[in-house]
């Protein structure tokens, strides 16, 4: 099956840019069945029909409101200075079932301009290559300081590398319908940053006994998350 991006419901649409992968790319033709996907949940499978330069879908099933995953994951996660690395967390949480992703802007973070709009194509990318129905939401660049001002702290964990201070082992957290973690840069959120963390009661998690990369802890935790989900 081959998954393509548009609206499902009310009408049925295959946008301009599906459109022109459809031709151009893939050089379907006009009776070959497809999938369309709006990304919300809903589904709509039938063959492609060609007026022109156009495409368009006649429609034989209609599904909507497709389960997402049960657990809903966000990461908050500090950009690397080299964005292949981000964008390749995005792309791997993203197949794995990631609900949200905020790019965080913490006091060590180098990387201060982003193509959020090319991340989010990823995402539909990713979306589409995993057969996935619910694309995930990708936030712009957010301060550390208003990102923590509305986090609930009974749903919230972070990931840092300060050994002296009380840590819980990923595998001992409980899954939880929604829940948040934060990932910091490259040297690790600030002892700061830290301090603020813990006065509001976000609890600290360990990923194991190796240091592992940014966008390999983002890629650890939503795996977590993913297995999780199947047990």
């Amino acid at each position: 099956m081959k998954l393509f991006f548009g609206e499902v419901v009310p009408q049925v649409k295959i946008n301009e840019e599906e459109q022109t992968h459809i031709v151009k790319v893939l050089r379907m033709r006009s009776g070959e069945e497809i999938a369309l996907t709006d990304g919300k949940g809903n589904l709509a499978k039938g063959t492609l029909l060609f007026e022109g330069k156009k495409v368009s879908l006649d429609v034989k099933e209609i599904q909507e409101h497709l389960p997402n995953f049960p657990t809903q994951l966000h990461i908050a996660i500090a950009p690397t200075k080299n964005i292949d690395r981000i964008e390749f967390f995005v792309e791997k949480a993203t197949e794995m079932g990631i609900t949200e992703i905020t790019l965080l802007q913490t006091e060590k973070t180098e990387r201060k301009n982003l193509n959020i709009d090319k991340l989010r194509k990823q995402t539909i990318a990713a979306s589409k290559q995993s057969l996935r129905f619910h694309f995930p939401k990708v936030n712009d660049l957010t301060k550390f300081s208003d990102f923590i001002k509305d986090l609930n702290p009974e749903t919230t964990f972070v990931a840092h590398c300060d050994e002296n201070l009380e840590r819980t082992d990923l595998k001992k957290i409980n899954a939880q319908k929604n829940i948040t973690f934060l990932i910091g840069p490259e040297g690790d959120f600030s002892p700061n940053e830290i301090k603020i963390l813990v006065e509001k009661g976000v609890k600290a998690v360990s990923l194991g006994n190796q240091r592992l990369r940014t966008e390999t802890a983002g890629v650890f935790v939503a795996a977590w998350n993913y297995f999780t989900n199947f047990e």
